[in-house]
């Protein structure tokens, strides 16, 4: 947008303080090159549009804001004198993407000063040849320093979920082991005895019920209810009176398999109803291989499906496979992230989830997405730990209008409010030294913001802190041009 071209007084542009040390031949030239434009209320320049000048204010008031999603954020507003924005980057030249960083619009009749973008560039490289080497470092030592961080920032994060994943995948594994070296030797345990019941004196009826019995045991196994502690007591103690009375040997072991299995007296007087009592020892010892092959087996299958859902959350988590921009149901990200994390989670911190199921699937990059949860979690965690340990950990999903809230609410200490506005900086973090690059939530309000068009803000008081991600639930236009990473331009 254009202004009315006004007349440009030496004097009053060296009367702003960003000019006021220059030299009446450098404000003479600033004259000549440049302009004094008056602006009605309304845009003066468009965020994303090329920068072609430097806007510095001689009256009136601004308004700076940001694009997030489809929503105009105000960042700033001011009316004091001398103030500036536009292409403070000319400077860099074609090695950054010289566009506006912000929205600028006026509110009121307002002046500036006005210098092209060129000239802006030309001025800072002759008069103050010094200052533009110190602010190209400055500038591109920071991004290189944010970028290396950054990679080892995902470096460390990813060695910390390869240790979560396979202290988890080692529980299963080792149960598996254990299970199968132990059902090795029930199997040679239940040859023998066959063997031995092949060789006595039982006829051919009497081998068919005990076979049916078998069966019919080996279904039971499988619906076993689940029994307290002491529900499981009173009946190991009625099996091990029963077994005794007639006379089954070692009745204190085979008890609590039994009872494990859903077998009970009632059971028992049905296995010595069907078969003759001189066999009864061998049939129950047969029965007790049975139920122990069985429970090992299923013993085998709950920790093989364990180790399966791992792997399964440790592909989702990564998104293996998997296009890198699609619609997602949030809920399964967040479970496999839940799942990597649950080994440093630990005991202590209790995990709820407060989903609602019915939040339709959102368009996202997940891989992304999946940092964020783990950014977010693990500074939950880190700050419960650090307020003497423990706590609870909730993660809520809701609609909020037309976007998706996913809520990460935890008891630590909280945020104090004289830092609640930086938290989200670069480099700004509260860990000690070693244990956070201060990046962590930087990358996640990039990714949520600049990457989703959504939103990321904290609300905290001692004891509930919650860090609230809002993703929109429709898919954006066409993406436009990255956006240099760049803070604030100052007004």
């Amino acid at each position: 947008m254009s202004g009315q071209p006004m007349p440009c007084s030496p004097g009053e542009v060296g009367s702003l303080f960003l000019f006021e040390k220059l030299s009446p031949e450098q404000l003479g030239r600033l004259c000549a090159e440049g302009r004094v434009e008056r602006f009605e209320p309304g845009p003066v320049y468009t965020e994303g549009d090329p920068a072609t000048c430097f806007y510095v204010m001689i009256e009136g008031t601004v308004v700076l804001s940001r694009r997030v999603g489809g929503d105009d954020i105000e960042v700033s507003r001011t009316s004091q004198r001398g103030v500036y924005a536009g292409a403070m980057q000319a400077y860099l030249g074609d090695r950054v993407p010289q566009v506006y960083n912000n929205s600028m619009r006026v509110t009121e009749p307002t002046r500036f000063f006005v210098l092209p973008a060129e000239s802006f560039a030309a001025v800072m490289q002759e008069w103050f040849p010094m200052a533009a080497h110190l602010l190209e470092g400055l500038f591109f030592g920071s991004k290189n320093t944010q970028r290396a961080i950054g990679q080892r920032e995902r470096l460390l994060a990813l060695g910390s979920l390869s240790a979560g994943l396979t202290h988890e995948l080692n529980n299963p594994a080792a149960a598996a082991v254990r299970a199968t070296a132990t059902l090795r030797e029930r199997v040679a345990k239940m040859r023998h005895k066959l063997g031995v019941i092949a060789s006595g004196a039982y006829d051919p009826e009497a081998l068919a019920r005990l076979i049916e019995i078998q069966e019919r045991t080996a279904e039971r196994v499988a619906k076993a209810p689940t029994l307290s502690p002491l529900e499981a007591s009173d009946r190991e103690d009625t099996l091990t009176d029963w077994l005794d009375d007639h006379d089954i040997a070692e009745g204190w072991r085979i008890a609590p398999t039994f009872v494990q299995a859903g077998l009970d007296v009632d059971w028992l007087e049905q296995v010595a109803a069907a078969v003759d009592e001189e066999i009864l020892p061998g049939a129950v010892g047969w029965l007790n291989y049975t139920v122990e092959t069985e429970l090992l087996m299923s013993e085998i299958e709950d920790s093989t499906t364990r180790i399966s859902h791992l792997v399964d959350a440790a592909k989702q988590y990564s998104q293996l496979d998997r296009a890198p921009y699609r619609v997602v149901d949030v809920h399964e990200l967040l479970d496999s992230t839940l799942v990597m994390l649950s080994g440093k989670i630990g005991q202590r911190i209790q995990v709820v989830k407060d989903y609602d199921r019915t939040l339709p699937p959102v368009p996202a990059y997940p891989a992304e997405l999946n940092q964020v949860w783990t950014n977010l979690v693990d500074n939950a965690v880190f700050a419960m730990n650090g307020d003497g340990g423990g706590g609870t950990l909730t993660v809520r999903t809701a609609r909020d209008g037309d976007r998706a809230l996913v809520e990460f609410r935890d008891t630590g200490p909280g945020v104090p409010a004289d830092i609640r506005g930086r938290i989200f900086d670069p480099f700004f973090t509260t860990k000690p030294v070693g244990e956070g690059t201060g990046l962590g939530l930087d990358i996640s309000w990039r990714i949520v913001v600049n990457k989703h068009h959504g939103s990321l803000q904290v609300e905290s008081v001692p004891g509930d802190t919650r860090f609230q991600v809002l993703l929109p639930l429709t898919a954006p236009g066409p993406e436009t041009a990255p956006q240099p990473e760049t803070t604030e331009e100052p007004v």
